[in-house]
């Protein structure tokens, strides 16, 4: 095939898809009535009014001390339930890794757990567990805690199957038992990156706990939602400052913390 012709059939693959896209476009517009241009047009107005009200102004001032403990209460949940789900994510990791796993039928059972858990939204474990547990700090603990529980067993897991193997195979040539193969061969080895998961997950759901508090009563979450349908929107402003400000603060401090490990 020439140059000339390879370009030729790229140039009229990509017009094709692109014609697509622009059909599936039109045509989802006309079935939803969505005026595409009007609500484009009503941007500017949008972003002066979120400008314009949400800035934090001297009277917000009065509002940082709830502002300030709620904060402190769902940094805690957050860092809480990470802690508490890297622990059992660590243990079933090790079970369900295809190199440290003791039988394929429980590494196949961990797998499909964890991928359950995953793919639940934690909004959707918010509402779920909102019924049995009602509105408490416990409910947003059980619902990040699931979701965590998930993801850091996948990542744990494949982190695990990652290393080299012939250490291992090495340590059980010298006679090593299980434990003596996962405690000194498998966990020294993986402790930088299964500590940037952890790092990762808290910065995560310190986020997600401020969605997760909307709906289960507590937190900061519930003192914006209070304060946005209150009409105190320079106090909400407060709030998402804070918490861009604190999420800062947990990613440079655990950049330093990887560096220093690694």
């Amino acid at each position: 095939m020439t140059p000339e012709r390879f370009f030729r059939q790229r140039r009229l693959r990509l017009s094709v898809v692109l014609l697509i896209l622009i059909g599936i476009y039109v045509i989802s517009m006309a079935l939803v009535n969505f005026q595409a241009w009007a609500s484009i047009s009503k941007i500017p107005a949008g972003l002066m009014w979120l400008f314009t009200n949400f800035i934090p102004t001297s009277r917000s001032i009065s509002y940082l001390g709830p502002i300030l403990y709620q904060l402190w209460r769902t940094l805690l949940v957050a860092i809480s339930s990470t802690m508490v789900a890297s622990l059992f994510a660590l243990v079933f990791a090790i079970l369900g890794a295809k190199t440290t796993t003791p039988t394929p039928a429980l590494r196949w059972g961990i797998r499909f757990g964890a991928s359950l858990l995953r793919n639940i939204p934690v909004v959707a474990w918010a509402m779920i567990l909102l019924f049995s547990f009602k509105q408490s700090d416990f409910t947003g603990f059980l619902a990040l805690f699931f979701m965590t529980l998930g993801y850091l067993t996948r990542a744990f897991t494949e982190t695990i199957e990652d290393l080299d193997a012939e250490k291992l195979q090495a340590l059980q040539a010298v006679g090593a038992n299980y434990f003596q193969c996962v405690f000194c061969g498998v966990l020294p080895e993986a402790a930088s990156t299964l500590t940037s998961w952890v790092l990762y997950m808290i910065e995560n759901n310190l986020r997600d706990a401020t969605l997760v508090g909307l709906l289960t009563g507590t937190g900061v979450g519930f003192l914006f939602d209070y304060y946005f349908k209150a009409f105190r929107y320079d106090a909400a402003g407060l709030i998402v400052l804070l918490i861009a400000i604190l999420v800062i603060v947990l990613e440079l401090t655990s950049n330093r913390i990887r560096r220093a490990i690694a």
